[in-house]
């Protein structure tokens, strides 16, 4: 019985994504593992593996298409001795009133518009019939297992040659995955009917630019951000001084391994070590609870065409600065390439946006859910300073924001994280410690 290869869900928030690009064509034999198309999510490219083998017998989904939903049909695999043909047809809808007038015909009456749309059809048939892979009935067969006995965990219950394997393990036995629910596409709300702003600039010149994924998941996330997360700021001025000397000679005892640390390599390492001096902060809102965490997990905001990304920089406090340094310039490169995997841009609980090497001198920024709390860094400036004895002074002074979600951290608890944060990057030396 033919097979729906369906849209695979790459990441946990995928809904949708694009079918860029078809790496087999019809009649094509494919096994289990080969990579036959890349799909596009809102973040990444990302490679699609067949799970059975087979032939391609239709493609339903073609190149370039958007806005595929996940689990939907694109393309249908055959069996040994099936031919297109074995492919069930759709169900034809009933002529419509117009249609019938033009044959003479009686037209039926419309259903109710409240009445219960019929599913659509699977391919596997129901029955006495066990539905399994080529490759998963072979393998049973040499080992003397009964199909019956097993429960699939492919495509509409379909057995695969994982259920065989951990049959012949003597594991549990997978249970039948239940279709989930199509979930509603991140597309947020418009703030103004499409239409009437369009006409509000019909004399004027413009551009259209269609919303891709990436930026209509931007526009939802940081939406429901503000409107849900209940945001309060925590504003510092840090003088570099100390850790700019620092930074220097560092780098001149590292320029013969081709080291060279950043500002922003020391503001990692500033946070991460921040989250363990102040573990109650470390934390994120699950929506019923709080799960605070042990490591330092500190994303950091990378800017990309046409959107950005948060890759992850995991276990940061237990990391050297050049440690830090190189992975975050591969992140970065990666980012910019959309080839971080979603593992790398997921997860954290705290993150940091730096604007400074804009020229920003400070602003605030949003909260990325689930995190607790998000660091704005604006550029370090040389500015007049009283000093601690009284005289007026020249220091280089960066600003900085904490944005805190108040579900999870309260103000003395934020004013203590920013204060640590303060403390590491104003004595640089002890972030070594």
């Amino acid at each position: 019985m033919p097979t729906e290869i369906l849209m695979p869900a790459l990441s946990p928030t995928m809904e949708e994504g694009t079918l860029a690009k078809w790496l087999v064509k019809e009649g094509d034999t494919v096994a289990s593992g080969d990579i036959i198309a890349e799909i596009e999510t809102d973040k990444a490219t990302m490679e699609f593996e067949a799970v059975d083998e087979g032939v391609i017998g239709k493609i339903l989904i073609g190149e370039g298409s958007e806005g595929v939903k996940v689990n939907t049909p694109i393309a249908v695999l055959l069996e040994d001795g099936e031919t297109a043909d074995d492919i069930p047809m759709p169900p034809q809808p009933a002529p419509d009133a117009a249609s019938a007038a033009d044959t003479g015909k009686e037209a039926a009456p419309a259903r109710r518009s409240d009445a219960p749309a019929a599913p659509p059809a699977p391919i596997a048939a129901t029955g006495d019939r066990i539905f399994a892979s080529p490759l998963a009935r072979r393998i049973a067969a040499s080992k003397g297992i009964d199909l019956a006995s097993l429960k699939g965990s492919g495509p509409r219950g379909r057995i695969v040659k994982a259920d065989v394997e951990t049959a012949l393990a003597g594991g549990p036995i997978a249970p039948q995955a239940e279709p989930e629910a199509p979930k509603s596409s991140p597309v947020p709300t418009p703030s103004a009917d499409a239409g009437a702003v369009a006409r509000m600039y019909q004399d004027r010149e413009y551009a259209e630019i269609p919303l891709d994924g990436m930026r209509k998941t931007i526009a939802a996330r940081l939406t429901e951000a503000k409107q849900q997360i209940p945001h309060f700021y925590l504003r510092r001025d840090i003088r570099l001084d100390a850790l700019l000397k620092f930074r220097s000679e560092l780098n001149a005892q590292l320029a013969d391994r081709g080291i060279k640390l950043s500002v922003n390599d020391f503001i990692i390492k500033a946070c991460a070590n921040a989250l363990q001096q102040v573990p109650d902060a470390n934390a994120v809102w699950a929506g019923d609870r709080i799960l605070r965490l042990k490591p330092s997990d500190v994303a950091v905001a990378v800017a990309i065409e046409g959107g950005l990304f948060t890759p992850v920089l995991r276990d940061s406090d237990k990391k050297s600065l050049s440690t830090l340094s190189a992975e975050m310039k591969d992140l970065a490169t990666r980012a910019r390439d959309r080839k971080l995997a979603p593992h790398e841009y997921q997860g954290g609980s705290f993150a940091i946006s730096n604007l400074g090497m804009f020229g920003i001198d400070n602003f605030d920024a949003v909260i990325n859910p689930p995190h607790g709390a998000i660091l704005a860094v604006g550029a370090g400036v040389r500015k007049p300073v009283v000093g601690k004895d009284g005289d007026l002074t020249v220091a280089t002074v960066m600003s900085v924001t904490l944005s805190v979600d108040h579900r999870v951290i309260d103000g003395a608890l934020g004013a203590e994280l920013l204060q640590a944060i303060v403390d590491n990057l104003e004595n640089p030396l002890t972030m070594l410690a």
